[in-house]
């Protein structure tokens, strides 16, 4: 039997009047200048996004769904939260929301051009854009010569990135995320097929098939890759994916290897407040009984919600090492949303709903509040010795020289705003949300000899 809640006694079963977002379609250029959340099996559940949107990451990825399995699925829409399910005979496959439709990437694994085309459009309604796994090393999804199977076979890889971008329209972006090849001549041979494709963004994992979470990311090799793409003159953005540990580190690794924007991981699974330039700490105060909270109300299952509290963990600085165990265990024992309900009532997930979609409407069409001046180039500030002023300033002098922004976005279907931002138009079915992905790597400690800087 499901874990499943009756709707919140908060929420209203009025409908909610419909609201307009105004956002233009994504371009090459709203992949860049910011921190973006990876697609991670099961952490990488819609509450986590949406958290993820509300602390500053400019886009987020959802987990990996394999072509074939969200096409057996129905679409329902939650009449009161507004949540989209696409439920299949015994699970729902994918899960959003409309809120996060302007930011959202949805990755496919895929290793058929055909079947990778049916699968976009039967989701494309409720996703700002598409992303091809071209990395994961997992058996799950390497054995049906997928994910960084593909890396092997670049002829099927480009003609899948193809496929999608002739089927989509243009206002639906397209992508790929990849690993490094062993060589640095057969990985440029690669990117250079790739980008004549027509994606918007690259991310390059910087790491090889072989390489696991425990060993450093290769960064030292992505600015040849970055300068290779910005010599083909297409605009194409390129993320970098692999030891970036939040919004300070992204700067780090930005001068490192001249990455239009940076994407975080394992850190994300961590504290998913850590694009913010102040993240939270305390999680067991200020963080996972809101999230908990936001769970129950949006219908999420508990036991995704449990695994990825079970993740949450960052600095404590008024919470004591005994206090956290004790709330750490309950949630460990409890076995549905009643067992935990005394640590984090009373149950206003409503609200934090509201909070968050307050907080992601205020970008409407705007830059979000995490730009900085106007600065030279990545490529020429790492290329650029410290000048006497500089030294004599010391971070401050660096400090301009820096970006991070959240881009403004492509417009959400008025379709599929339902309650509370528009009225409801589809039944709810139970939906024990259980998410497919692919996983990727954490982020060890940063560089040595980096110079991190801080916003003022």
């Amino acid at each position: 039997m499901s874990q499943r809640r009756s709707h919140s006694p908060f929420a209203s079963h009025r409908a909610a009047k419909r609201q307009k977002l105004d956002f233009e379609p994504l371009t090459p250029e709203d992949y860049k200048n910011g921190i973006v959340l990876a697609p991670m099996v099961r952490s990488g559940a819609l509450p986590t996004r949406l958290y993820a949107l509300k602390h500053g990451a400019s886009l987020v990825w959802g987990p990996e769904t394999v072509d074939k399995a969200i096409l057996h699925t129905t679409r329902e829409v939650d009449p009161v939260t507004g949540v989209v399910s696409y439920v299949g005979k015994s699970k729902a496959i994918f899960t959003t929301h409309p809120i996060e439709k302007p930011y959202l990437i949805y990755q496919i694994g895929s290793a058929d051009p055909e079947i990778a085309v049916q699968a976009a459009k039967a989701v494309m309604q409720d996703v700002a854009g598409f992303d091809l796994n071209c990395g994961c090393p997992k058996p799950f999804s390497t054995h049906a010569g997928m994910g960084a199977a593909l890396l092997s076979n670049p002829d099927l890889l480009c003609s899948i990135l193809t496929a999608l971008r002739q089927a989509m329209p243009p206002e639906i972006s397209v992508s790929a995320k990849i690993r490094l090849l062993p060589s640095q001549e057969d990985t440029l041979k690669l990117v250079e097929r790739i980008i004549n494709t027509g994606v918007s963004a690259l991310t390059v994992h910087c790491r090889t098939r072989n390489q696991r979470k425990r060993e450093p990311a290769l960064i030292e090799r992505l600015r040849e890759i970055v300068e290779f793409v910005e010599g083909m003159g297409r605009g194409v953005a390129v993320i970098e994916n692999g030891d970036c540990e939040g919004f300070e580190d992204g700067l780090r690794i930005r001068r490192t290897t001249g990455a239009h924007s940076v994407m975080i991981a394992t850190a994300a699974e961590s504290n998913p407040t850590c694009f913010s330039p102040t993240p939270l700490v305390d999680l067991e105060q200020t963080f996972i009984p809101q999230y908990i909270r936001l769970c129950k109300y949006l219908n999420n299952h508990w036991s995704s919600t449990k695994f990825c509290t079970s993740q949450f963990k960052g600095p404590h600085v008024n919470t004591s090492r005994a206090d956290t165990k004790v709330f750490h265990e309950a949630i460990m024992h409890a076995k549905g949303y009643d067992d935990i309900a005394s640590r984090v009532k009373p149950w206003t997930g409503e609200e934090e709903f509201k909070a968050i979609v307050a907080t992601i409407e205020s970008r409407h069409g705007r830059i979000a509040p995490l730009k900085l001046p106007e600065q030279e180039s990545e490529s020429a500030i790492a290329s650029k010795a410290l000048t006497p002023e500089v030294q004599k300033n010391g971070e401050a002098g660096i400090e301009k020289q820096d970006e991070l922004v959240t881009p403004p976005t492509g417009e959400p279907d008025p379709a599929v705003m339902n309650a509370p931002l528009g009225p409801a138009n589809e039944a709810c079915v139970p939906m024990p949300a259980m998410l497919t992905g692919d996983l990727p790597t954490p982020t060890p400690a940063p560089v040595s000899g980096a110079t991190v800087v801080p916003l003022a």
